[in-house]
């Protein structure tokens, strides 16, 4: 994919599977929400979750996005780094708003669930992917079948 696509697809897509480094050096897999803020993939999760754990033992963290059903279908993203944590409360509200919208939409920050958002805020950080290289593919461009 170009890059235009990879951004297009990341905005797109629904789910990135993460995975950290765990305590016993085995990848730690999960699936997550996400948005893209500024470009940059972001998620949020639990201060005291076992990702969080892992990234301040070890910052290093790949994610993949990916959709498709049949072989002709299939299309990912593979994004490799870093997880850079933030903590900065307005950051966290930020996304956790943005999070809401994309998967719920706009009536998922309306005024009777924004206090609910704003509590989740105050549990959770910020993790932002700091990628070094991406991967990418899409079996719909290939011919000859």
């Amino acid at each position: 994919m170009s890059d235009d696509e990879v951004q297009q697809f990341l905005g797109d897509g629904r789910v990135l599977n993460v995975a950290t480094i765990g305590p016993s050096g085995h990848p730690h897999l999960v699936a997550m929400w996400y948005a893209l803020i500024d470009g940059k993939v972001q998620f949020w999760t639990f201060a005291k979750s076992q990702k969080i754990l892992n990234l301040r033992r070890d910052p290093k963290m790949t994610g993949l996005v990916e959709s498709g059903e049949t072989y002709n279908e299939l299309k990912g993203v593979e994004l490799v780094g870093s997880g850079r944590i933030i903590d900065d409360y307005e950051r966290i509200l930020r996304l956790g708003k943005e999070v809401a919208v994309r998967y719920n939409g706009p009536s998922a920050i309306s005024d009777e669930v924004l206090p609910f958002i704003e509590a989740q805020a105050g549990k959770r950080l910020v993790v932002e992917f700091e990628v070094d290289r991406v991967v990418s593919w899409d079996h719909t461009k290939i011919t000859g079948y």
